[in-house]
């Protein structure tokens, strides 16, 4: 197992130098106002995957009290989503999925389903912008018209490959470099 795999932050209290984003996220959890969708971008290694990875955590931890956003980190669920087997947090490596047969059969398919432990049926599509053309507008309509118990996010190191009807359905944040 990778170093960065190993020590990835687990809550949002351990992410480093995205408190913009952080702060936004903690208060969206414990409002209960959670949008439907999120575009991570920024460049590579500042926290894009691990952040989508604690929202959903925290979306799902079945012991997170109404007052702490952190993820209890000790629950089946979050045991499941720490190690990548939930079955309600569905991740996607765009970069080598980009065809629309992939986003038919691992989005809008399984969309179609309720969670089966969690809240929420999580998709995390990293690298987003390695979609093609016709993944993009396939998978639009499950992005403009979702079920209520769905969250995308997407995570891109390049926005702006990204179709402007893609980026207008999401919630945006920009993640900075890490200073040294």
């Amino acid at each position: 197992m990778a170093l960065y795999h190993k020590h990835r932050p687990q809550t949002f209290d351990t992410i480093i130098h995205q408190e913009h984003i952080t702060t936004t996220l903690k208060n969206e959890i414990t409002g209960d106002k959670v949008a439907h969708a999120y575009l991570f971008s920024g460049p590579h290694g500042v926290g894009k995957t691990t952040t989508a990875r604690i929202l959903a955590k925290s979306l799902n931890c079945k012991n997170r009290k109404a007052d702490n956003p952190n993820p209890c980190d000790q629950c089946d669920s979050c045991k499941d989503i720490s190690n990548s087997r939930s079955i309600d947090v569905i991740e996607i490596d765009a970069a080598s999925q980009t065809g629309v047969d992939n986003v038919r059969e691992n989005i809008i398919e399984n969309a179609q389903f309720k969670p089966t432990l969690g809240k929420y049926k999580i998709f995390i599509v990293d690298e987003v912008h390695m979609l093609s053309t016709a993944a993009f507008n396939a998978l639009l309509k499950t992005l403009e018209e979702p079920p209520q118990y769905v969250v995308f996010i997407l995570a891109t190191t390049d926005a702006q490959k990204l179709p402007a009807t893609v980026v207008s359905r999401c919630q945006r944040f920009t993640f900075s470099r890490i200073p040294d």
